[in-house]
């Protein structure tokens, strides 16, 4: 899952699962297995583009420092590449974004995102309920990584209930990068761009030693399935009030 892959370049054994299920909702192995297969389902079978845009926020900031759009593209199987078409303010923002961009070009090429997808091998899972988001009704999983990772997250995962694709994940990364960050906590949405799961948002908090929190974001703001290019730029709800 790319969204995971990213984190752990930021500013710088059998399965347990726990159930607590209600009457009528399906056993947590099968709420997980359906999950993997949703993860790791057919590849894309056809090229796309998509333009995301960048930002990053200084300490106690409601301003952003930089503002970053780089067009991400994508061939099947696995090839990805980007550049980077604007970038204003801090210099700091771009270096950060291309540091992101260029980890997830590798993990593209490499196969590494199943070392961070939500699976039994990275993950143990407890059941603590259902929510609706976005309108739509999810299985709300607990997430504990087996091992301390860049890319693993300790917090939550919002299941879809009829597709079983992850929409959202929140919490903590297990290990930060950098003796620098204390902390990184960070929020991914995801949803469907005509048949391809994509990450759609993203906010990370890092709380870094002495010059306190930084924030970086991203969402995706037009996207392009082979040689239809979009008429519209697509319209989706920012989490971050600061925009």
């Amino acid at each position: 899952m790319v969204g995971i892959v990213l984190l752990g370049v930021l500013f710088h054994w059998p399965a347990v699962a726990q159930d607590s299920r209600g009457p009528g909702v399906p056993p947590i192995t099968s709420i997980i297995e359906r999950m993997e297969r949703a993860q790791f389902g057919p590849p894309p079978r056809l090229p796309y583009q998509m333009l995301r845009e960048y930002r990053l926020f200084g300490a106690k900031s409601s301003v952003s420092d930089s503002h970053v759009t780089a067009e991400v593209n994508f061939r099947p199987p696995t090839s990805k590449d980007y550049k980077i078409q604007n970038a204003s303010g801090s210099k700091r923002g771009e270096q950060v974004v291309r540091r992101v961009l260029d980890h997830e070009v590798e993990a593209s090429s490499n196969g590494s995102q199943d070392r961070t997808a939500l699976t039994r091998e990275n993950y143990d899972f407890t059941y603590a309920g259902e929510a609706v988001l976005d309108g739509q009704p999810c299985y709300l999983l607990e997430l504990k990584p087996k091992r301390k990772d860049n890319d693993l997250i300790f917090g939550e995962a919002w299941v879809d209930k009829q597709s079983f694709f992850v929409r959202r994940i929140e919490g903590e990364i297990s290990k930060t990068p950098s003796w620098w960050l204390k902390r990184v906590r960070v929020n991914l949405v995801f949803a469907d761009f005509e048949g391809t799961w994509l990450q759609t948002s993203m906010e990370a908090v890092a709380d870094v030693r002495i010059v306190g929190p930084h924030t970086l974001t991203s969402r995706i703001v037009d996207y392009r399935r082979s040689d239809v290019v979009a008429s519209t730029q697509i319209r989706i709800r920012s989490a971050d009030p600061r925009r």
